[in-house]
């Protein structure tokens, strides 16, 4: 995938908010201040589709959610979305129209954009995930490197300084991770690409492709 092939893989119209991540010149730019984000938004939500649960968690009187949840704020949850048994949100999270967030999911500083499904044993740190995407069981998005070091992104062309410690991936619309695999820091993959179980993925994959376990990477068709 080529640096500028990024902010082509995120419907911005299907998250609250996408206006927001677009004024970005790369997605996981917005990262950075999205608990500010939540804030601001939070305070112009309809209140007759949304109740403030606490000073800085609001949820759509549609959503279901728990009781066994934690909901740590900032936090937006969005119409329809499911928050299951045990899901753990540690907050700056917005959870988007329709998303799943299930048994024993740990959350933390990410979007999760409309129809996004999380729903079993899965850790979703400082990423965004496009909409429709689908984690398998226990699939998980690695955001700290084990030297410590701030997080690169390995493109095709080059080699992009993030600047930010804490960076997990950037999962485009309609991709399918599969049970167990880990997206390394600074992961970036491509819309409608399916990552095969147990996978292990570092620097970046195209859109429409089939990434198999050890890096073997074929055009979906």
């Amino acid at each position: 995938m080529k640096k500028e092939s990024v902010c082509e893989i995120l419907d911005l119209g299907r998250s609250l908010v996408g206006g927001y991540i677009g004024r970005f010149e790369y997605p996981w730019q917005a990262l950075e201040d999205l608990g500010d984000e939540i804030l601001r938004i939070g305070d112009y939500l309809p209140s007759e589709q949304y109740k403030r649960v606490s000073e800085d968690v609001w949820i759509s009187k549609d959503a279901v959610v728990s009781e066994t949840a934690y909901l740590g704020g900032p936090l937006i949850v969005c119409r329809g979305a499911e928050i299951r048994h045990a899901a753990f949100i540690r907050g700056n999270a917005v959870i988007g129209d329709g998303a799943v967030v299930g048994n024993s999911t740990e959350l933390k500083n990410c979007v999760l954009f409309e129809s996004v499904q999380v729903p079993h044993y899965n850790y979703v740190g400082d990423s965004i995930l496009g909409y429709g995407a689908h984690l398998g069981a226990g699939a998980v998005t690695s955001n700290l490197r084990s030297d410590k070091k701030k997080v690169v992104i390995h493109f095709e062309d080059e080699n992009t300084e993030t600047g930010m410690k804490k960076l997990g991936a950037i999962v485009g619309d309609g991709a399918d991770i599969g049970c167990g695999a880990v997206l390394c820091p600074g992961a970036v993959v491509g819309k409608n690409t399916v990552v095969y179980p147990l996978s292990i993925v570092r620097g970046t994959v195209d859109s429409d492709r089939i990434y198999k376990r050890y890096g073997d990477i074929t055009e979906r068709r």
